[in-house]
């Protein structure tokens, strides 16, 4: 392991619930998505804003924190971007037609994916590396579905927009569980 890749994986995991409040949030909002799938197309638009907004603004956070501690943050700062971006769009424009929103969350998708892919090649595997490939990897197969078929129904899309953030969310749980079980044995003085 690189001395860049065991400083990244100890800043992430000094920041274990930064990742688990991530997962929460997607969590939270997967359930809304599911358990409400009479919600209008613009109220839809507006709630993927605000998550994409809080997601944004969180990996900026880790971005700084990273950068903080002269770790590598570009791929933190650009997914951060990306959402924070998305989520312009979203509120801006928020009578996106159908294809043009699905086309928005699609290039959100596979964007941050594909960051985190990145990423998690960085990552320590004590760290949890492949519960971040999961995430990346599920970004990346949900932006590629919403490509494949744009003209979906509403209640689809939010269906598939419940499913993909429950199971971001329960990766990035998992991840965060696996960086605050690494950090605690850290501070105590068990393993590396």
């Amino acid at each position: 392991m690189s001395v860049d890749s065991a400083a990244m994986s100890a800043v992430l995991a000094q920041n274990w619930w930064a990742v688990a409040l991530r997962g929460a949030i997607a969590i939270l909002f997967g359930l809304f998505a599911l358990f409400q799938p009479g919600v209008t197309m613009l109220s839809l638009v507006v709630v993927f804003g605000a998550y994409a907004l809080v997601d944004g603004i969180f990996a900026i956070v880790a971005a700084t924190r990273a950068a903080g501690h002269h770790e590598r943050w570009g791929f933190l700062l650009l997914e951060g971007i990306v959402g924070i971006a998305a989520a312009a769009a979203a509120f801006f424009w928020p009578s996106l037609t159908l294809v043009v929103f699905v086309t928005l969350v699609a290039v959100w998708a596979l964007f941050t994916g594909g960051f985190m892919l990145a990423a998690a090649f960085r990552l320590h595997a004590d760290h949890g590396r492949w519960w971040l490939a999961l995430g990346g990897i599920v970004s990346i197969l949900y932006g590629g579905l919403l490509i494949v078929t744009p003209m979906i129904g509403a209640l689809v899309l939010t269906w598939w927009l419940g499913a993909y953030a429950l199971i971001f969310g329960v990766a990035m749980i998992v991840l965060a569980w696996r960086l605050k079980s690494r950090h605690q044995g850290r501070v105590h003085g068990v393993g590396v």
